[in-house]
């Protein structure tokens, strides 16, 4: 499992997108995420919103196979709040 990560750069950090997948399952949070992905130019920032659990196993490894950043995870009852910066 995934530890949350807080850095004082995360409380700097304003997200550029934010993607919202409360209440959907695997895999469509982290289909929806990679196409966000797609989208941004580097040094973007994406907040994604999740409450399946997967997301924390499922969301850290496709940042790390992308290369992207994550900058913070945020856990609070039940959801998840990431914060990726695009590489």
């Amino acid at each position: 499992m995934v530890e949350a990560v807080y850095t004082e750069a995360a409380f700097r950090v304003q997200a550029t997108h934010r993607l919202n997948v409360i209440g959907f399952f695997c895999p469509v949070p982290v289909a929806e995420a990679k196409r966000a992905f797609a989208t941004m130019t580097t040094g973007q920032v994406l907040e994604l919103l999740a409450d399946d659990p997967e997301v924390m196993h499922d969301l850290p490894m496709l940042i790390d196979r992308s290369g992207h950043r994550l900058i913070s995870i945020e856990q609070s009852a039940g959801e998840y709040c990431f914060l990726v910066e695009v590489a």
